[in-house]
C-alpha cells in the first residue's frame, strides 16, 4: 500500500526532483516506510511505500524493468501475483524480486495495457514506456485505490490524493459548481468529477494512456447482471462459501502483522470466522463503540471474539470527536461527509497499534442487498404497480406537499412516500439516496449560485447509472446504481483516505470482483426474499455464525449525529460555520442556514445530514480554499 505521483513533460519541461519529493511528501502518511523519484525529459514519477510484500530495499518504487526500457509506480496489492509471476517465468521472464510490483512489470513487457485484465487485487498503476513514449494509467475493477489526474493547457499530473497535485504551483484551486450541489446531495462527490475544475478521478475498472500525441482512455471491466444463474439454492451457497475463503485467504498473504475489523455485524464477523479457520494463532481483532447503545455493537463483536478466541481490542468514541475532527477531515482534500467516516478513522488507529494490514467486510450490503434503503425501495416499487401513472404524477405531489406543512414526523414520512412513489423507479431511487431534500435545498441555496448551476441536477448521477444496468428487474438497477456510485465514492473512500491517514492496509475478500461477479448472476430472490436482506450470503455464513449475529437488526458502521450536533460538536460547528469568512456564503443564503440550524438545536426538526455536511464543507475550505 503507497502513494503514487508524477506528471508529463511533453509541453514543456517543468518540474524538478524537488517538486516529486514535494509530492511525495504530501502523501508521506500513504508510504512512511521508502520513497524514490524518477525524471527524465519526459515524464516525472514519485512513491511513497508501505512496505507490506517484501520488505527488502529491492521492493522499493519507481521500479524499472531489467532492460530499463519500462518505469513503474504502483500502489495497492496483487492477490493472485504469485499465479502470474508463474507464467511469466514459463514464458521466460527472470524475476530480481519477490514483489507483486515486478509482477506487473512482467504482465507488461509480455501483454501491453491487456494485462491490466489479469490482475485480481486493489491497484492504482502508472507505468512509462519509454520507447513508446506512452504513460499508462489504470484503476482496479472497483475503485478500492484512488488516481486523481490534473488535464489543462498540455499539462498532465496524476497522484493518490490530491494534495500532492495542488503541490504544483501553477494548478489553480477553482471550484467545480456541479460537484459542490453533489456533495449536498449525497455527501460525497461522484466521479468523475472533484471539487476543483480540470482535477478529475479515473473511474474504477478504466485505463488511460498519454502520450505527445494525446489522452485516449477506455473502461476494461464493467459487471453485468443480464444472466441469471441457473443452480440450486444449496450448489449457490456452496459456491459461495468456498469463494469466500479462497477470496479471505488470498488476502491473508503478507510480510507484516495482519488483522480485522470487527464490527459484529454478518460481514465482517463472517470474514474474522473465515480467518480463524484459516490460520494458526488468534486473530487480531479491532471494534469501536459509542456511548449510546442505539448506535454501539461492541457486545456483538465481543460475541464473534470470543467464539473464535480472536485477540480482541475495543476503543470508544466520546469526547475526542471535537478534538480530532479537524485533523481527520483533512485526509480527504475534498469535501466528504459520511459520518462513519470518524468511527473508520480510530478503528484504523485502533488498528495500526497492533497491525500493518487488516480485512473488512466492505461489499456485503452492495453487492447481496443489504442495506434497509433496499426495503423501503422494494415496498416503493412495488406499490407504484397498485396506482395508474396519471393518478401518481398528477395527485400525488399536491398531496405530498399539503401533508409536508403538517406537524409531526408521520406527515413528513407519509410526504415522503408520496413524493417518491410520483416519480419513476430510477428517480425514486434518487430521493432514496439523497441526503438533501429538494425543498430544504431551494430554501438555502442563494439565487446567485443557483443561476450558476444552469439547471444542473445531481439526480442524473444516479439515473444515468439505472439505466446503465443491464440486470432483468429493479433489485438488480439499483445495486448496480449503488456498485458505481455510492460503494466507489464514498464507502471505498472512506475506507482508503481513514485508513492510510494511519499508515494501515484494509483488504476487502467480499470486494474480489469474483464476489462481485458472482453476486451479479444470482437471482434476486438469493440476495433480498420476502425482508430477508443479503439471503444467501447469510447462507454461506451459516455454518460458522450464531443466528442472534446472522439474523439481529442491521445497525451499520452509524454514529449519532443528531445528538453530537446539539451537544459534543455544537462549539466546533458554531465557531466554524458562522466565521465572517465562511466558503458556505459563496454558495448559501447564511441567514436561512442560520434559521435551519436553529430548528434543529431546539428539535423542531432533524437537519443533521445537511448540517454535518455543512461543517465538513467548511473544514475542507478552511484548509484548502482560505
Amino acid at each position: 500500500m503507497c502513494g503514487i505521483a508524477g506528471f508529463t513533460r511533453f509541453s514543456e519541461p517543468f518540474g524538478d526532483k524537488a517538486l516529486l519529493t514535494a509530492m511525495g511528501d504530501s502523501i508521506l502518511h500513504r508510504g512512511p516506510d521508502a520513497h524514490g523519484e524518477y525524471l527524465d525529459a519526459d515524464v516525472g514519477l514519485c512513491h511513497r511505500r508501505l512496505s507490506i510484500i517484501d520488505l527488502s530495499s529491492s521492493g522499493n518504487q519507481p521500479m524499472l524493468s531489467a532492460d530499463g526500457n519500462l518505469v513503474l509506480v504502483f500502489n495497492g496489492e496483487i492477490y493472485n501475483f504469485q499465479t502470474l509471476r508463474k507464467t511469466a517465468e514459463q514464458q521466460g521472464y527472470r524475476f530480481r524480486t519477490k514483489t507483486d510490483t515486478e509482477v506487473i512489470l512482467a504482465m507488461y513487457q509480455l501483454y501491453g495495457p491487456s494485462m491490466v485484465e489479469q490482475l485480481n487485487g486493489m491497484f492504482a498503476i502508472a507505468l512509462w514506456d519509454k520507447k513508446q513514449k506512452k504513460l499508462f494509467l489504470a484503476r482496479d475493477r472497483l475503485g478500492k485505490k484512488p488516481l486523481y489526474y490534473y488535464q489543462r493547457n498540455g499539462h498532465f499530473v496524476f497522484a493518490s490524493e490530491i494534495k500532492a497535485i495542488l503541490t504544483i504551483p501553477f494548478i489553480p484551486r477553482s471550484v467545480c459548481h456541479e460537484a459542490v450541489y453533489d456533495f449536498f446531495t449525497y455527501q460525497y462527490i461522484p466521479d468523475p468529477k472533484t471539487i476543483f475544475n480540470n482535477v478529475f478521478k479515473l473511474p474504477p475498472g478504466h485505463w488511460m494512456q498519454v502520450s505527445p500525441e494525446g489522452i485516449e482512455s477506455g473502461q476494461y471491466w464493467d459487471v453485468s447482471f443480464a444472466e441469471p444463474a441457473q443452480q440450486s439454492e444449496a450448489e449457490l451457497t456452496e459456491e459461495l462459501h468456498s469463494l469466500l475463503e479462497t477470496c479471505t485467504r488470498d488476502r491473508m498473504i503478507s510480510d507484516v502483522p495482519l488483522g480485522a475489523f470487527l464490527s459484529g455485524g454478518v460481514d465482517s464477523s463472517g470474514i474474522v470466522a473465515l480467518m480463524a479457520l484459516n490460520q494458526d494463532k488468534p486473530v487480531t481483532t479491532c471494534s469501536i463503540g459509542f456511548d449510546s447503545k442505539k448506535y454501539d455493537e461492541v457486545q456483538f463483536a465481543k460475541q464473534v471474539a470470543t467464539q473464535y478466541n480472536t485477540d480482541h481490542h475495543e476503543f470508544t468514541v466520546r469526547s475526542t470527536v471535537q478534538e480530532r475532527l479537524k485533523e481527520i477531515a483533512r485526509y480527504f482534500d475534498e469535501p466528504f461527509a459520511d459520518p462513519s467516516l470518524v468511527p473508520t478513522f480510530f478503528v484504523s488507529e485502533l488498528a495500526k497499534q497492533k497491525v500493518t494490514v487488516a480485512l473488512a467486510g466492505d461489499g456485503g450490503d452492495e453487492n447481496f442487498a443489504g442495506y434497509s434503503k433496499y426495503t423501503i425501495d422494494d415496498i416503493e416499487n412495488r406499490m407504484r404497480r397498485y396506482f395508474p401513472p396519471f393518478l401518481r404524477q398528477g395527485l400525488f405531489p399536491g398531496l405530498a406537499r399539503a401533508l409536508s406543512m403538517g406537524p409531526g414526523t408521520l406527515c413528513r414520512k407519509g410526504a415522503t412516500l408520496l413524493n417518491t412513489l410520483s416519480h419513476a423507479p430510477d428517480f425514486g431511487f434518487y430521493l432514496t439516496n439523497t441526503f438533501c431534500s429538494q425543498a430544504l435545498w431551494d430554501r438555502v441555496v442563494s439565487e446567485t449560485f443557483s443561476s450558476a448551476l444552469q439547471g444542473y441536477h445531481p439526480s442524473t448521477v444516479t439515473t444515468e447509472k439505472y439505466q446503465q444496468a443491464d440486470g432483468p428487474d429493479h433489485l438488480s438497477k439499483i445495486l448496480y446504481t449503488d456498485i458505481k456510485t455510492y460503494l466507489t465514492g464514498d464507502i471505498l473512500v472512506k475506507v482508503d483516505r481513514m485508513s492510510m491517514a494511519n499508515s494501515l492496509e484494509v483488504r476487502a475478500p467480499i470486494l474480489d470482483y469474483r464476489v462481485v461477479e458472482f453476486a451479479a448472476k444470482l437471482p434476486a430472490q438469493m440476495k433480498y426474499r420476502q425482508g430477508e436482506k443479503k439471503y444467501l450470503l447469510k447462507q454461506a455464513f451459516a455454518k460458522m455464525l450464531p443466528d442472534d449475529i446472522l439474523y439481529r437488526k442491521k445497525m451499520g458502521f452509524s454514529v449519532p449525529l443528531a445528538s453530537w450536533l446539539r451537544n459534543e460538536i455544537k462549539p466546533l460547528v458554531e465557531e466554524t460555520l458562522w466565521h465572517r469568512h465562511a466558503g458556505l456564503a459563496h454558495f448559501f443564503d447564511m441567514n436561512a442556514l442560520k434559521k435551519v440550524w436553529q430548528q434543529h438545536q431546539v428539535g423542531r426538526a432533524d437537519h443533521s445530514s445537511f448540517l454535518w455536511s455543512a461543517l465538513m464543507f467548511e473544514l475542507w475550505w478552511q484548509e484548502y480554499m482560505r
